[in-house]
């Protein structure tokens, strides 16, 4: 590997996410970051001129060429952005979401497709060591809880919550399960911002898999869990702690299925038994790597050997039109017999709409 000529990289959006792309970048073996784009010339500057590489409002010959590319814009600038380097041949990785609608979001794949390039999308949260951990126990999930609230930051009141936090879970969601979506319920509130601040949706998919998945940007604190349940196993984890636990059934549990063999209904006949000796409880064996950085690295391995990464356009557009049909659910909830009606600053209160 160290053999190989290192990939020349820029960074397209220089904000919140953005910033720590180029940080990554700067510091990854392998790789040279060649310059940081963003429309405010100030910002970009700020992130390049310390590490010595060009700046701009736009890639241009000048900075040389460029083989991948981190696209940091805001959600809606996703496919104007990515369109033309693909077309070129660049490499994409896309924050999250891959876009704004499904049909972008299609768009971004089907380009990529047709011109055999790398499209990644910034599902960060699917390199969490703690997720990580789970797959390898190799669930079968039947129920799955969602559970990631923080407070308003201010940063992303262009979208709703849905596309800006529980996009995470949905991808999640959809990588456990591995399965279609048979329907979907939701209800979600506006307060502070024109779209949802927070929601909570039960997605039901076909083969009788449920998930309930909640997401507020309301809080007065930050919570990333996540829980799995399976016939065989239940796991619990916290994103934001990097922690967790799985739980298996022991054979002592061979005393409840004793009862059941015998027709036994009334299970205080066995009141004696310990629960506590039915289950193993174990800490997930999680390991300390930072998520964006592995996610970055295995984007640039996709890259070099031109395979799949491992959270590909695809997947993007799956988690896209999921969101899309949740937002649609709690967009039809009838409140007080109107659907579609908003609260907080969209309100009419006291009969007085707010000005907008």
């Amino acid at each position: 590997m160290s053999t190989q000529a290192p990939i020349p990289v820029a960074v397209i959006g220089a904000g919140h996410m953005g910033r720590h792309h180029v940080r990554h970048y700067a510091q990854m073996p392998g790789v040279r970051l060649v310059a940081v784009i963003d429309a405010d010339a100030q910002r970009a500057r700020a992130q390049a001129e310390p590490l010595g590489v060009a700046h701009g409002p736009a890639l241009t010959p000048e900075m040389g060429d460029v083989v991948a590319v981190s696209i940091a814009v805001p959600t809606i600038h996703h496919l104007a952005v990515a369109r033309p380097l693909i077309e070129r041949g660049v490499h994409v990785l896309i924050e999250k979401p891959l876009a704004d609608t499904v049909a972008d979001a299609e768009a971004i794949a089907d380009l990529a497709r047709r011109h055999a390039v790398v499209a990644a999308v910034g599902h960060t949260e699917r390199f969490n060591p703690a997720v990580r951990a789970v797959s390898r126990i190799g669930l079968q999930p039947k129920f799955v809880e969602t559970h990631r609230i923080s407070p308003f930051t201010f940063r992303s009141a262009d979208i709703g919550v849905v596309f800006d936090l529980m996009i995470h879970d949905i991808d999640i969601l959809l990588y456990l399960v591995q399965d279609e979506v048979a329907r979907v319920d939701a209800v979600g509130v506006n307060v502070l911002a024109r779209h949802e601040d927070i929601a909570n949706a039960r997605v039901v998919f076909r083969r009788g898999a449920v998930a309930n998945l909640t997401a507020s940007r309301l809080a007065l604190k930050t919570e990333r869990k996540l829980r799995v349940f399976s016939e065989s196993a239940y796991v619990s984890l916290d994103y934001q702690k990097k922690v967790g636990i799985a739980v298996t059934l022991d054979r002592n549990i061979d005393v409840l299925k004793w009862a059941r063999e015998r027709n036994i209904e009334d299970l205080s006949q066995v009141a004696g038994a310990d629960y506590g000796k039915m289950v193993q409880v174990e800490p997930l064996v999680v390991d300390d790597r930072d998520p964006l950085r592995a996610e970055l690295e295995a984007f640039l391995e996709a890259v070099r050997v031109g395979g799949k990464p491992p959270v590909s356009a695809e997947d993007g557009v799956r988690a896209v039109r999921l969101a899309t049909q949740i937002v649609a659910s709690l967009s039809a909830h009838r409140w007080d017999g109107e659907a579609g009606q908003r609260v907080g600053l969209e309100a009419d209160i006291f009969g007085h709409k707010l000005p907008s």
